[in-house]
């Protein structure tokens, strides 16, 4: 059963543009599956699936070749190892880093392509990232706190 819904998995990403665990798990309840959350979401982590930024704006799941996975986590330990503290001034959400890192740090924020960064800069240990709208900040840092804790 399991293969079977791995399958269809890699099958509905192909097909249609998932952006949630939710729509996924309805689109495999609607193929016949019995799915909770739960099961969606250990799925999604033993297929190894990344979410990609849309050219439009949104995001979805994409299945990540050896090759980009590894390059992925390795920008995510980067992040991660860099991170100290955020903060929202607006429309710029504010990173500290340790001493030296910001710049590494800012270039594996750009490798993920975060949809709501229009731009950043880095010193020694800040990075400015620029949203267009305060909510858009608010969703990065949210997003950013989930990535660099949810590889630890």
């Amino acid at each position: 059963m399991k293969i079977a819904r791995h399958s269809k998995i890699l099958e509905l990403i192909n097909q249609y543009d998932i952006e949630t665990q939710e729509d996924l798990a309805a689109r495999l309840q609607a193929a016949g599956f019995q799915v909770t959350q739960a099961t969606v979401s250990r799925d999604i982590r033993e297929l190894k699936l990344m979410k990609i930024a849309k050219p439009g704006g949104g995001s979805r799941y994409k299945v990540m070749t050896s090759r980009e996975s590894s390059d992925s986590e390795k920008y995510i330990r980067v992040l991660r190892d860099a991170f100290l503290s955020m903060d929202i001034a607006q429309n710029i959400l504010v990173i500290k880093t340790t001493s030296g890192m910001a710049n590494a740090a800012a270039a594996a924020l750009d490798h993920i392509e975060f949809q709501e960064i229009v731009g950043s800069l880095a010193g020694d240990d800040t990075i400015a990232c620029f949203c267009k709208s305060a909510s858009e900040t608010m969703s990065l840092m949210s997003k950013i706190r989930k990535l660099i804790h949810v590889y630890e």
